[in-house]
């Protein structure tokens, strides 16, 4: 038996698990049993958002009922292409479940990309996967870690090359939100390494300010609620909450200070993300879609060259991040279940990394 946990589409904080005998394995398909995976508010992300951006198409649900991917770590138990061998383990994208099937294309010593037709239309960003016996950001020691911060951090590191690329818009300060998220850590890791001169200013819930400033990452710590003390330069903003609120507070502050507005993420459930707020004054937000970057990062970097530059950062950063965050091993779907919502309803805690071994 296979089982997987299902999320409904327009209210994810409800979820049931279904269980399901698995089909015969296609013909040059290989079955993977997922070993693990994190569960972060890049997850939640992928949810609230699902619907616009096809992140719901990547492992089909039923009628209202969706699956959010997941990044982690599996393991071929069955195979019927000549090319992977049963026990190989692999790293990618995953569904919230048990098993996996793919159809494996491009293969290569170092990865291979699922050939599914139902998931072309989709980024092929998303369609990769690693071959861990050939995959050189593999440490046996830092599994943990990859599946907690490596997706966020790789966004986070676009959103630096991004902003570097365009000379932070004139601005001499970023402002980010949601500041204990693990892609807001990344960004100002790598803003700090390769953009020192631009101010970096965290904001966060009350609660979470002192583990915001624990961390080291930013030249100042706010809580939401002190957003009338931005300091008065010229800024960009990125917004990894999703608040409207917030985000209008932001513009409201900064003025004509406010250089360019990027929004990524929706940590923030319910708190207006997507929704017409009324006029906002300052430049009009822009979205951020990480694939689209990658793409663009890759083509101008070339694959080695951006593989290397994503190499030295993450080992930078994970340096710094990992003793910052405890890692929390769970076990069984049940408990991923139960910690995806309390990350959608904002109730875990930034501390904790969570793992989960299916």
């Amino acid at each position: 038996m296979s089982s997987i946990v299902q999320v409904k589409r327009n209210s994810i904080a409800e979820t049931r698990i279904v269980e399901d005998a698995p089909m015969p394995l296609g013909d040059g398909a290989a079955r993977l049993r997922i070993e693990s995976f994190s569960v972060t508010a890049n997850n939640v992300t992928y949810a609230v958002v699902g619907d616009a951006f096809g992140y719901w198409n990547f492992f089909p649900g039923e009628g209202e009922w969706g699956v959010v991917p997941m990044w982690g770590h599996a393991v071929v138990e069955q195979s019927n292409h000549p090319e992977l061998a049963v026990g190989e383990r692999v790293y990618g994208y995953l569904p919230m479940g048990t098993h996996l099937d793919v159809w494996p294309v491009g293969i290569t010593p170092g990865g291979f990309s699922d050939g599914a037709p139902h998931r072309q239309p989709m980024s092929p960003i998303y369609n990769q996967y690693s071959r861990l016996a050939a995959d050189p950001e593999h440490d046996p020691a830092r599994e943990a870690e990859r599946m907690i911060f490596g997706p966020l951090f790789k966004t986070g590191f676009l959103i630096e090359s991004m902003m570097r690329r365009d000379g932070w818009f004139g601005a001499e300060a970023v402002v980010i939100t949601s500041a204990s998220s693990k892609t807001a850590m990344a960004l100002a890791s790598v803003a700090r390494d390769k953009s020192p001169q631009v101010l970096r200013i965290g904001l966060t819930s009350a609660g979470n300010v002192d583990f915001v400033r624990g961390g080291g990452f930013y030249d100042a710590v706010l809580a939401y609620d002190a957003v009338d003390q931005l300091p008065q330069v010229p800024s960009v903003s990125v917004d990894f909450a999703g608040n409207a609120a917030l985000l209008h507070a932001i513009h409201t502050v900064l003025g004509d200070r406010l250089k360019y507005s990027c929004t990524v993420g929706a940590t923030h459930v319910g708190a207006g993300f997507g929704r017409d707020n009324g006029p906002i004054p300052g430049p009009a937000p822009v979205l951020f879609f990480a694939p689209d970057h990658a793409v663009a990062a890759i083509k101008e970097l070339g694959p080695k060259g951006f593989g290397e530059a994503v190499g030295q950062s993450w080992q930078r950063f994970i340096g710094e991040a990992g003793g910052a965050v405890t890692v929390d091993e769970r076990t069984g779907l049940g408990a991923a279940r139960a910690a995806f919502v309390d990350t959608a309803q904002g109730t875990a805690d930034p501390a904790v990394g969570i793992v989960i071994r299916p």
